[in-house]
């Protein structure tokens, strides 16, 4: 599924699968997943909770924990350039300086993320050494610039105990933190969890300035859709551990191609708009230990057939005529898409919705997600 031109890649990452051992036998958190992150790109990866997403954003820099397999064909190429490297084959002392400094990490938990007994300070110095940074004065002069960025007081947090800040303080700083060292990628890992719905807005303002300013490429994980909406150049689902649908924000939102998104997009209640009936997705995602044959969405899909019984569908490329000018493609792994266009296409005319894209070129149903959260 490659789609972008090599000089336009910087993250490669071809079937990629992820185990791990438990007593009762292998659980296939990530099965053979491909896609590109291109240079600037902010890419989404939505689902439910244990579909494989933070396994995922793990994995790309080898952050599994010791009861994990990573399947011998997978393969992660960082590719600067006409330079290429295979994350997956570095050693020890190369990965390390891989991390943080050319791929940074921030994880969930922003409230647990710091040493209690430890300054603000005294983290940064620790990480900045750790990657040879040994000028004080420069790792400070760099910081507090960060904390300008990301709408912090700077030396009143440069000094501060974890427990003086707020958790969107706290969120704001591991984001600082992690630009440190000026890395080509970041990923996030529920950049909004756990903070309260002023904070969560004025986190996704900081990354979209702060992308614009220091034009770095960001995978970010989440189940909110509000967030895709406001800060995705492209969104990948992600249900049982495998990607089924990856497209531009926009047409993802407004033309989903496989039903597990459309059934996301419609799980949401809208702040703002029409009211319409909320459709849950019916049942509960598989166990990972133990999944179904054929599709693995098929027990839950209205759109089922005999053929979702069979072997999986593989994603590809939604070529219809609306979508020929598109730049960026739109992959599902779906046999039955052409049901899933004409039951949009009935909604469409029995409510008498016409879509409207926001200045933001986001269609409306999309845009309402994302005017929810500031509502």
């Amino acid at each position: 599924m490659t789609h972008e031109t090599d000089a336009d890649i910087i993250l490669s990452v071809r079937n990629l699968s992820v185990d791990y051992q438990t007593e009762r036998g292998a659980v296939r958190s990530v099965r053979s997943v491909t896609f590109d992150l291109r240079q600037g790109e902010a890419l989404a990866l939505i689902g439910e909770s244990g579909c494989g997403k933070t396994t995922l954003g793990l994995s790309l820099l080898r952050l599994l924990p010791k009861n994990s397999r990573i399947g011998e064909e997978s393969r992660v190429l960082y590719q600067p350039g006409t330079k290429s490297l295979d994350v997956m084959k570095l050693d020890n002392e190369a990965l390390r300086q891989f991390r943080w400094k050319t791929c940074a990490m921030v994880f969930q938990a922003a409230l647990n993320a710091f040493n209690p007994v430890l300054r603000i300070s005294e983290e940064i110095y620790d990480t900045a050494q750790a990657h040879g940074m040994t000028d004080k004065r420069q790792v400070r002069e760099r910081i507090l610039h960060l904390f300008r960025l990301v709408r912090l007081e700077p030396k009143r947090v440069f000094n501060a105990y974890p427990h003086e800040l707020s958790g969107g303080m706290r969120q704001r700083v591991l984001i600082a933190l992690s630009l440190l060292l000026d890395p080509t990628v970041l990923i996030l890992d529920e950049p909004t969890t756990a903070l309260d719905i002023l904070t969560q807005a004025t986190i996704i303002e900081v990354l979209r300035e702060l992308r614009e300013k220091l034009h770095f490429s960001m995978i970010f994980i989440s189940h909110d859709l509000s967030i895709a909406a406001e800060l995705a150049d492209r969104v990948a689902t992600m249900y049982a551990g495998k990607i089924v649908e990856i497209g531009p924000v926009a047409e993802t939102f407004y033309r989903p191609r496989h039903p597990y998104t459309y059934g996301l997009i419609h799980a949401v209640p809208l702040m703002s708009g029409e009211r319409r009936e909320l459709i849950s997705i019916p049942g509960s995602p598989p166990a990972l230990i133990d999944l179904p044959p054929g599709c693995k969405f098929n027990p839950r899909c209205p759109y089922v057939t005999n053929v979702c019984l069979g072997e999986e569908p593989i994603l590809e490329k939604q070529t219809d005529g609306q979508r020929s000018q598109q730049q960026v493609d739109h992959f599902a792994a779906c046999y039955n898409v052409d049901s899933l266009i004409a039951a949009q296409a009935a909604l469409q005319t029995s409510t008498q919705v016409t879509a409207q894209t926001s200045g933001d070129d986001l269609p409306q149903e999309a845009q309402e997600i994302a005017d929810g959260r500031s509502d």
